[in-house]
């Protein structure tokens, strides 16, 4: 009962700091003490791997270098719109191949720890942008600073192209200034609704004029826009610059609660406890924002490990396809169906719906939603295809990702059946439950599900058993 519980525990730390474990990686986790399995897990995830999936698009001009002087202006024009539908071609499968490249380094990859927190800092700098480079750039500085100090973050992602653009500040100058990033900045990054005036606000969008960026996505400082005039923001006068507005929201104690409280409920539980939050807060102001620290502190106290905080979370569609990977040890062959599942189950990287980013918890969950999941693992491993369309989007590959929503895994189901080779016939039910599913079964449900695996060889039945017990509703969480 002791190992059991050990393992449940194991289980739950690898899947809440990262997208789960592999039979071998269990194993191996099961034979030393829990607070060596974190450390050398978060050891694992010191090294930063940058993306190079994007190569900077060359430069090209909408008038022909040899113009035909017989074209008329409509032919002209045909052609410029021609090469601007190919420009935003390339850009669109850049991203997606950025996106692909993600999903597969999450769920088969080394650092899983340091992808799990990149993972939450995109949904907490939610940003959406039509420029490939812009997109690799911010996920690499999300990558780059997901487990150092917050303030080097903030002060990173305030100053990257894609967010600046995305928030309207390219357009922020003294003559007409745009309130938009600073309000984001207060209610969304830092200090949470009602913890601001409109007026530091209005006083913030001034300091913040002149915060642009170049076409190579480098950040710009133009000193003609920017209003240099004495600005009050929270209480204080000073001819005050954006690094100085930044520096304050750091300096803020109700942002070290902002980031505490949501990295509670995203790696804890949806229902916040004061205490556990406030101790939190503290490690964070004690560490000057080293969320590396923080996470530690999380990970190796005893209420991580509660019963009531086993199997809370919903697993979002990301951490649902890459969970499978990353317990299964499988691959996607063809990698358009999984940006399609990303579709349809409502979370696609780098296309948050709004600059609030996705919802969490039971938002996951409804009764489309729900029948989707559960029949994915049938189409991953019985060659089926998935019957649900995307909703009309506007997106010119949609239809493209509509016909390819048939799934091709590679999948060495002998090596996995392996790994329980030593469970009995009678047991290996349980044993399989007890690697892929975080809540306790009820015993009728799993005798229901010990008599889909009727196949007389070992290996396919420890495949119909993965399968059936993948597609119930208790696989959702972790």
């Amino acid at each position: 009962m002791e190992a059991n519980s050990h393992q449940r525990q194991l289980q739950h730390f690898f899947w809440r700091a990262g997208f789960g474990a592999s039979p071998d990686e269990i194993k191996a986790a099961l034979s030393a003490p829990r607070q060596r399995v974190i450390k050398d897990f978060i050891r694992d995830s010191k090294e930063v791997h940058d993306f190079n999936v994007v190569e900077p698009m060359p430069y090209f001009s909408l008038r022909n270098d040899k113009r035909d002087m017989k074209a008329s202006p409509t032919q002209e024009l045909d052609g410029i719109k021609d090469k601007l539908k190919a420009v935003a071609e390339e850009r669109r499968e850049s991203i997606g191949n950025l996106n692909d490249a993600w999903v597969a380094r999450m769920g088969q990859g080394t650092g899983a720890f340091r992808e799990k927190m990149t993972f939450f800092w995109h949904n907490h700098f939610a940003c959406r942008s039509r420029m490939a480079l812009f997109v690799q750039q911010q996920n690499n500085t999300l990558r780059r600073h997901a487990l150092g100090k917050f303030s080097d973050l903030l002060m990173a992602i305030s100053k990257d192209a894609a967010m600046l653009q995305f928030l309207n500040n390219q357009q922020n100058r003294k003559k007409s200034p745009n309130e938009n990033f600073a309000r984001e900045v207060m209610e969304l990054f830092t200090l949470g609704r009602g913890n601001y005036t409109e007026n530091d606000v209005k006083e913030a969008a001034r300091a913040f004029t002149g915060w642009g960026f170049n076409g190579s996505g480098e950040f710009v400082f133009r000193p003609l826009f920017h209003d240099e005039g004495s600005k009050t923001i929270f209480g204080k006068t000073g001819n005050f610059t954006g690094e100085d507005v930044v520096d304050m929201l750091l300096a803020n104690p109700k942002t070290a609660q902002f980031i505490s409280t949501k990295l509670y409920r995203y790696f804890v539980n949806q229902k916040v406890n004061p205490e556990h939050v406030e101790a939190l807060k503290n490690r964070f102001l004690r560490t000057d924002g080293d969320i590396l620290e923080v996470m530690e502190y999380v990970f190796t106290q005893d209420w991580f490990y509660d019963s009531a905080n086993i199997g809370a979370q919903i697993k979002s569609p990301v951490e649902l396809l890459a969970g499978m990977q990353r317990t299964l040890q499988m691959d996607f062959v063809d990698k358009t169906p999984v940006l399609y599942a990303q579709k349809l189950l409502g979370q696609t990287l780098f296309n948050p719906p709004n600059v609030a980013g996705w919802p969490s918890g039971t938002a996951w969950i409804d009764s489309s939603s729900l029948l989707t999941r559960m029949q994915l693992p049938k189409v991953l491993f019985r060659n089926e295809m998935l019957a649900a369309s995307v909703k009309e989007s506007g997106d010119a590959n949609e239809e493209t990702v509509k016909r390819k929503n048939k799934f091709e895994v590679t999948m060495n189901w002998e090596k996995f059946a392996s790994f329980f080779e030593t469970f009995s016939e009678q047991d290996l039910t349980e044993a399989l439950a007890s690697h892929l599913i975080q809540v306790p079964i009820n015993s009728s449900l799993l005798k229901q599900i010990d008599k889909q695996g009727n196949a007389s060889g070992r290996v396919e039945r420890v495949k119909q058993l993965t399968v059936a017990l993948m597609s119930i509703p208790e696989y959702q969480v972790c």
